[in-house]
């Protein structure tokens, strides 16, 4: 179990985080146009303290509201995201000031060693803000600003590592077998979507070592594959239409260079190496049809990143946290925590490969499968019920994170969410064959 001084340290580090994602913008930017993808930023920020302050302050020491319409401002379930630009918003200094309000009465509950600290609801609002971090970071990208002023522990940008060069592309074999999918109880903070681990059984399937790359996905755009009726399903085909999509969101050709892709407020060339990304489940569902491919299901997604076998086939009782093991991740073993402030080459870290053979299943870009998003067997609501329940049958299943994702918050189990057609979020996909 955390203690309050691990909490207030990482509770400290992740504001940190999320005013630095925010400090450089103007007010203007903060607010942005209306869109059915992003928030506005300033009532975003307000919305990450005030649901702390929702399930500590005031679920656990019953305090009144530190703002009396606090409610009805930032509660996400009842104020509809179209309305969110028409609300009369705090200031920009007093929502940051309402901000460091609720965080220091968190950080004094902690301190004071209150009997009714319960450090699962502070955790809850610890991982909300780091999600919502993330959401900041592809949320700059949508608007193109400017990539956040972010940098790495020793004050230095951290180089985007090369592709090792003994990488081999291609399948690995995976045996199956009855597989243990989801968390167990031992594992220190769960959502209520991971519980609890049940028995899948998995035929043997190939699965491609890497994420699919931007050249491979190219290749796709250069066959006409945005054209191709027959290689998208009917809902992806109706999407295709209504968007008048040619190709990624971000990318556009300019002659000579060919295809660029923007990241953030600036275009640059293409670069083939890195996992293709901010493509929806469409595109992704589109491509494997056409590549003769098809998108791994869930519990091949994390048998391939979690499973050992031995030299017969066999499994090995037991599996992994992370792809290498269960130490907590690394720079060497993963691609997180902004530190390359973008993707790396998809035969980067090796030494995060599964026992298997697949390469960055944890960050870099999450992937999306072909699970629909449904409750494990026996599924019950923690308490913050508007988690997962909504959602449920209407979404779509990604796995493994992003560059952005923090490794405090990402493991094998770990189960993502979204709508078939965002591409606005961090994924990509890796693909299995047929």
């Amino acid at each position: 179990m955390m203690t309050a001084s691990q909490l207030i340290d990482q509770l400290t580090e992740a504001r940190s985080r999320t005013l630095a994602l925010i400090e450089d913008l103007t007010d203007e930017q903060l607010m942005g146009p209306r869109l059915p993808i992003v928030n506005p930023l300033l009532w975003e920020i307000g919305h990450v303290a005030w649901f702390q302050e929702k399930w500590t302050l005031r679920h656990l020491f019953q305090k009144d509201p530190i703002r009396a319409d606090g409610d009805r401002l930032y509660d996400s379930m009842a104020v509809a995201h179209d309305t969110r630009w028409d609300l009369p918003l705090p200031s920009r200094e007093e929502t940051l000031s309402y901000m460091e309000e609720i965080f220091a009465g968190m950080v004094d509950s902690l301190q004071l060693g209150n009997p009714g600290v319960q450090p699962y609801f502070y955790q809850l609002g610890l991982l909300h803000e780091d999600m919502h971090d993330e959401a900041f970071t592809y949320g700059r990208q949508t608007l193109s600003y400017p990539p956040p002023p972010l940098y790495s522990p020793d004050g230095e940008e951290v180089s985007s590592p090369q592709g090792e060069e003994d990488f081999r592309s291609g399948d690995v074999e995976v045996p199956g077998g009855l597989f243990l999918l989801g968390a167990t109880p031992e594992m220190p903070f769960v959502f209520d979507n991971e519980k609890w681990s049940h028995p899948v059984q998995v035929q043997p399937f190939r699965v491609a070592r890497a994420a699919t790359s931007n050249a491979e996905f190219a290749a796709f755009v250069e066959a006409g594959g945005y054209q191709h009726k027959n290689v998208w399903s009917e809902p992806g085909w109706r999407w295709r239409e209504e968007v008048d999509a040619e190709h990624p969101v971000y990318w556009k050709r300019e002659l000579p260079d060919g295809w660029m892709r923007r990241h953030f407020n600036q275009y640059r060339r293409l670069e083939e190496e890195l996992p293709i990304i901010h493509v929806n489940w469409y595109e992704a569902e589109a491509y494997c049809k056409w590549a003769g491919r098809r998108l791994l299901t869930e519990p091949e997604w994390e048998m391939a990143a979690s499973q050992e076998f031995q030299a017969d086939g066999t499994m090995v009782e037991g599996k992994r946290n992370f792809p290498w093991g269960d130490e907590p991740p690394s720079s060497t073993r993963a691609n997180l925590n902004w530190e390359a402030m973008g993707c790396v080459a998809v035969g980067a870290l090796a030494a995060g490969d599964s026992p298997v053979g697949c390469r960055q299943m944890i960050g870099n870009v999450w992937e999306w499968t072909a699970s629909d998003f449904l409750p494990y067997p026996g599924f019950v609501a923690d308490p913050y019920k508007e988690y997962s329940e909504p959602w449920f049958k209407t979404h779509k299943v990604l796995r493994g994170g992003a560059w952005t994702t923090r490794s405090r918050l990402i493991r094998n189990t770990w189960r993502n969410y979204c709508t078939p057609d965002r591409r606005d979020v961090l994924a990509g996909f890796r693909t299995a064959a047929l």
